[in-house]
């Protein structure tokens, strides 16, 4: 019988001596999981939500800032340019933009895989400082005889991106793996929604520094005409709107770097039950992590070493899984999900100016005017949009479901680009309601696919594989990005007179984007829905459910008809 510990009381409950004395590892992870899957809702689960949160926020405002800041670049960098001086060329916009999708296809991978490999708090807080440092660098940037500033920042971005891109699979699945079965999907949906608070505040920094700096931005009535006080204005705007991004990403590093280890790694891929269960209740009283006794902690091990029922990772067992094809759909599912998603999503959020400037809300007399419009007018896309679709989500997806609300987010999103798309210029002609459909679309985005993609991955693979896999998946939407961004610019501009800033082609991109989300509606078919169903149910790990995998060694609990077998229970 393994030894009791201390502590516990009313308010944190003592969930390892609750399963102190039961021998067989594998009955002590399903009590220990279970207990984790019933907790109620607590303080514990708010702080998981926050902690993961504000990264979330800090990659959104990140990712979505350079979109107001590229107009300012070409205000200080190219004031001099023989074509279009004070703007900045389309390649170096898509270049810049580019740059943070190429990065952080390679942090979630790389990310993805680490977490799996060496532990999901290892490498929680690493991301984010590389976020941190990369973000202070860009806002110090500038060029010089031997490179560019747009190399430079270029250089910045895609390490900034591959911070946030470690960010997408460990916040998710540390969420996932920490939260009860009956609320996980609002607490992931709340995680995701901060990125709807970090456009928000892109938008609302870039509002405060274009009132403080107003009576220089008055001096100048275009980007051309804009220099002396001007440029000098618009250059300490930009590096306060970048640099800005480093501050929230202060705030939670400490958290981040404090987490303890989630539970459901420990017992399956570090196999060490005693820290498992220490680390259950470490958590539950608010510790960073568990401290059991070590001699018993060493025994523990080499007891379970060959009893525990949950296969060892292993690139070999990684194929055999998603080789059944119940288990690589899923991965195709999510994936391609992710992709067609992203192919719009960041088209558009990547190119809010563009969009607002076709429909007439980022011309102004004077440059104050010009940089105040296109900030309000992304407000507007945000609070009108996104943040409703975002925080409908958190308080539905436990009870619509996952895939119900991703296929309405689909079907409505092909609606909308199909009327945009093929109306778009008697739209043109109404300003409102151009503006009505684009921030509909926003909202659908939101409360639909955008969000579903995200919460989906952590939930439906192994503890094992569960932070490759949502990287994987994750990796593919920002392959639909960088498509979206290297073929969106010059597509957009097709047609156009030479040194003409128009997009005539607009309204084919949108018919474009209305193919991507028809694609998305077929791809949701292959995802499981995931609503109160525990994880390790949908890694196939219970017996008697429709994923459970009894050809592998894989099965979380021996049927009932196992002489060695508990209960055989469902978790």
């Amino acid at each position: 019988m393994a030894r009791q510990t201390a502590g516990g009381n009313a308010a944190f409950h003592n969930f390892h001596n609750d399963y102190a004395h039961i021998e067989d590892p594998n009955e002590r992870r399903r009590l220990a999981l279970a207990e984790i899957d019933k907790a109620p809702f607590g303080w514990y689960h708010v702080r998981a939500v926050v902690v993961a949160g504000i990264g979330f926020f800090t990659d959104a405002y990140d990712i979505f800032a350079i979109n107001l800041v590229t107009a300012m670049l070409g205000v200080v960098f190219w004031q001099t340019a023989k074509s279009k001086p004070g703007t900045i060329p389309t390649n170096s916009d898509t270049a810049i933009k580019v740059a943070t999708s190429g990065g952080t296809v390679l942090g979630q991978v790389g990310f993805g895989i680490l977490a799996d490999l060496v532990g999901r708090k290892r490498m929680y807080g690493l991301e984010l400082i590389l976020i941190i440092f990369a973000t202070l660098a860009q806002a110090l940037s500038s060029s010089s005889p031997g490179i560019s500033v747009v190399g430079l920042i270029i250089f910045w971005r895609v390490l900034m991106g591959i911070g946030i891109g470690g960010d997408y699979p460990l916040s998710s699945i540390i969420t996932s793996e920490f939260a009860t079965t009956k609320w996980r999907g609002a607490m992931m949906g709340a995680v995701f929604a901060m990125q709807g608070i970090g456009q928000l505040a892109a938008s609302m920094i870039a509002l405060i520094v274009t009132t403080g700096f107003k009576e220089s931005l008055l001096s100048a009535k275009n980007a051309a005409a804009c220099d002396g006080v001007c440029r000098l204005a618009v250059d300490k705007m930009w590096r306060i709107i970048i640099g800005f991004g480093a501050v929230p990403g202060c705030i939670a590093l400490y958290y981040r770097l404090t987490i303890p280890e989630t539970p459901r790694y420990t017992f399956d891929v570090a196999r060490d039950v005693e820290k498992a269960g220490e680390d259950t209740k470490a958590y539950i009283q608010g510790k960073a992590e568990g401290r059991p006794d070590e001699i018993r902690r060493v025994t523990a091990i080499a007891d379970s070493e060959g009893r525990l029922e949950i296969p060892k990772a292993s690139f070999g067992d990684f194929v055999r899984h998603y080789s059944q094809w119940k288990f690589g759909k899923v991965l195709l599912g999510t994936a391609g999900s992710w992709f067609f998603l992203d192919v719009a999503f960041y088209g558009l959020g990547l190119n809010n100016s563009i969009i607002l400037g076709a429909i007439g809300y980022s011309k102004g007399n004077t440059m104050y005017e010009i940089f105040r419009r296109n900030a309000v007018g992304n407000l507007i896309l945000v609070c009108a949009g996104a943040i409703p679709g975002y925080w409908v989500t958190v308080f539905t997806v436990d009870t619509l479901g996952r895939k119900p609300i991703q296929f309405m987010g689909f079907t409505m999103l092909t609606i909308l680009f199909v009327v945009i798309g093929f109306a778009y210029d008697k739209l043109l002609k109404h300003n409102g309601a151009l503006l009505a459909l684009y921030v509909l679309a926003q909202f659908f985005f939101n409360f639909g696919p955008n969000a579903t993609t995200f919460i989906v991955p952590g939930e439906c693979f192994p503890t094992r594989y569960r932070s490759t896999s949502h990287g994987i998946s994750a990796a593919s939407g920002k392959l639909g990005a960088i498509i979206a961004q290297v073929v969106f610019g010059p597509l957009r501009t097709r047609g156009a007179p030479p040194g003409s800033t128009d997009s005539p082609w607009l309204n084919h991109v949108m018919q474009i984007f209305a193919l991507f989300m028809l694609c998305g509606l077929f791809t949701t078919f292959l995802i499981p829905e995931t609503k109160r169903k525990t994880l390790e149910e949908l890694a196939g790990e219970v017996p008697g459910t429709a994923n459970y995998d009894p050809g592998s060694k894989s099965a979380a609990y021996k049927t009932s008809s196992d002489p060695d077998s508990g209960s055989g229970e469902k978790v």
